[in-house]
């Protein structure tokens, strides 16, 4: 089969996409495609008129991961891996998500979302009489609490605030680059992590850090995080876990893979952070390690995403999926 592998791209997550696509590359070829690999932009898809039979997007972040590519590659009726661009909008937008995921009553923690025209001064004596958008954020969700830009990955411009202070200066951070944030309350306990692989949900992985929490050096730095299948938690509570990650996925329309997270509160209740629908491929990346788990090896996996992706093109040639 031949298979074209787009990475990098325009987001904060570039280097991390050269990274995976790089290693999906490799893990094809050693599966006996015929890969190219092409690093696209907005400005630049002369990638895309390589003849290939299946396109395998592996870009984190804006554009590649957020329908945008999608789009593109739908319009012009391409074989392509992961989820179609309705679906990857509502994954890369954390607010449409949740808000998808409150209305089939799924649960999720909540929030608030802060833009710069919907800003409410504090009253302090140094403010006191001021109603521009200078005057400091009052948190509309008391710390502790999470400030985070609504469409970024890998847990870039994510803020653990734990007094007012610290909440208002990541407010006005995010807002002064993103336009907008969302402040969503804070769960403490366990956090897991459940990789999808044509819906059904993987073995579940424990994220423990040093860290603060599971942030970008967490990630993406060797030894950053532990990554273990021994979740010392009720199977019950595992398996409800499980199930909210299918249902999470399902109702945002997503195929072929996801990886959705979930924090445990201390009562043991299950609620739903966040889905990635082109998770990461680095050597360090969950998806293919609870893959691994059940025995699927990583050129097994990427392998059969591909194939997965080419049974699917006379039904998209024919318009029968959007």
């Amino acid at each position: 089969m031949q298979i074209t592998v787009l990475c990098g791209g325009p987001s904060a997550e570039r280097e991390i996409s050269l990274i995976s696509g790089n290693a999906v590359a490799a893990a094809l070829r050693a599966a006996g495609h015929e890969v190219f690999v092409s690093d696209v932009s907005p400005d630049y898809l002369d990638g895309l008129d390589h003849p290939a039979d299946v396109i395998f997007p592996v870009l984190h972040g804006a554009f590649g991961e957020s329908g945008e590519l999608q789009e593109i590659l739908e319009a012009r009726n391409l074989a392509f891996v992961g989820s179609g661009s309705l679906a990857s909008r509502l994954g890369m937008d954390k607010i449409a998500a949740k808000q998808q995921w409150k209305i089939a009553g799924l649960p999720t923690p909540g929030w608030e979302v802060i833009s710069s025209h919907g800003r409410k001064p504090v009253r302090t004596p140094e403010t006191r009489g001021l109603t521009t958008p200078t005057a400091p954020m009052q948190p509309p969700i008391a710390p502790p609490c999470v400030v985070k830009a609504i469409d970024s990955g890998s847990s870039i411009d994510v803020f653990i605030c734990k007094t007012p202070a610290d909440a208002r200066a990541a407010i006005d951070s995010l807002i002064a680059k993103h336009g907008q944030c969302m402040v969503e309350q804070f769960i403490e306990g366990p956090e897991l992590t459940v990789g999808l692989l044509e819906g059904r949900a993987l073995p579940p992985i424990r994220i423990e850090t040093s860290r603060e929490f599971f942030d970008f050096k967490a990630k993406y730095t060797k030894g950053g995080a532990k990554h273990s299948f021994e979740l010392n938690l009720p199977e019950a509570l595992v398996e409800r876990c499980k199930t909210l990650a299918e249902q999470a996925n399902r109702i945002l329309g997503c195929r072929d893979l996801a990886r959705v997270d979930i924090m445990i509160d201390a009562e043991q209740n299950p609620h739903l952070l966040e889905i990635n629908t082109i998770p990461g491929f680095t050597p360090v990346s969950l998806l293919p390690e609870a893959a691994g788990k059940v025995g699927i090896l990583f050129e097994q996996l990427v392998d059969r995403l591909a194939t997965i992706a080419l049974a699917r093109a006379p039904l998209q040639r024919q318009g029968q999926l959007c």
